[in-house]
């Protein structure tokens, strides 16, 4: 089984495929976050500081290290996210701006030169980023948006990004004509759910994967991007 889980920004989706590759005995599929990508390609930039160029830079190297990542799974994987997730935010950005957190509504967003130019480009970065989902997924999970977006100072987004992006994923799906199933609940309604959904044999008990998912979590860097060091470069 190929699964990925999808969602937008702050719906739980990497807890959520932690446990259930716990739970399943299937492998956990991830690429970098934007924290760990930000260090290494844009050193002391933020992401709502960075350009249309190195948005779509980001977006590339994201999707390249998850397609590897992949490729070394011949087995089955839950993916936390897919190659779709990048490139629809990067779309919803069309609308709301490069800086989704500096614009007030649609009307606000003054179609430049440069953002022009990035539409087209991030229109031909979905054919590539459709044809790996319809290659690489035997299905998705999809998680709603069921509490506020998480205000880290991380996400330079708003709710009505989050929400633009949560519908735009669903259609794309949709259209695509991917198996994806809405689940929604807390994270052991999710797990039940889900192994329901495709007849999973579980491997421990739902209550030890989440509390094995939750171990994990804990144990990952929340750094900041521009409190992190950027990584020598060698000689």
């Amino acid at each position: 089984m190929r699964l990925a889980i999808s969602g937008t920004y702050s719906v739980g989706k990497t807890l959520t495929t932690m446990a259930v590759a716990h739970l399943t005995g299937i492998p956990r599929s991830s690429a970098k976050t934007m924290r760990e990508l930000l260090p290494i390609s844009v050193p002391g930039k933020t992401l709502e500081e960075c350009t249309a160029a190195e948005i779509i830079m980001l977006i590339m190297r994201r999707n390249q290290e998850r397609a590897v990542n992949e490729s070394h799974l011949a087995d089955g994987f839950i993916s936390d996210g897919s190659s779709l997730h990048e490139w629809c935010y990067g779309t919803v950005r069309v609308l709301l701006g490069i800086n989704p957190n500096e614009s007030v509504d649609l009307e606000s967003v003054e179609m430049t030169d440069e953002l022009s130019f990035y539409a087209d480009v991030m229109e031909q970065m979905g054919i590539p980023a459709k044809q790996h989902a319809k290659a690489s997924y035997d299905a998705f999970v999809h998680l709603p948006i069921e509490f506020p977006l998480v205000l880290d100072g991380h996400r330079p987004v708003n709710e009505r990004f989050r929400q633009l992006a949560d519908e735009k994923l669903l259609r794309e799906l949709k259209e695509m004509g991917m198996p994806v199933h809405v689940v929604g609940g807390t994270v052991e309604e999710r797990l039940r759910k889900i192994t329901d959904i495709f007849g999973f044999t579980p491997a421990l008990s739902v209550k030890e994967a989440i509390r094995r998912a939750e171990a994990d979590y804990a144990q990952l860097d929340t750094t900041s991007e521009t409190d992190r060091a950027a990584p020598a470069v060698a000689s």
